[in-house]
């Protein structure tokens, strides 16, 4: 479960970043920066599925730390 969390995040800070580079590259002449930070988002949106599903298939718990103090 981590290392698909950990591959997750690297892919979507991959996209981040190409897309940083294609705008400071491309100048707005092509769609490439457009494409890369797309593809972050659609990442980013199936990590949050897949935490959602994994939760309510039992794969992960919740730690129980309390919200307000005791």
């Amino acid at each position: 479960m981590h290392i698909i969390v950990a591959i997750a995040f690297a892919l979507i800070l991959a996209s981040l970043f190409s897309g940083l580079y294609f705008v400071m590259k491309d100048r707005g002449r092509s769609n490439r920066a457009v494409n890369a930070l797309t593809l972050r988002i659609g990442f980013s949106i199936l990590l949050f599925i897949f935490i959602l599903v994994s939760y309510k298939l039992g794969w992960i718990h919740p730690t129980g730390i309390p919200l307000a103090p005791r």
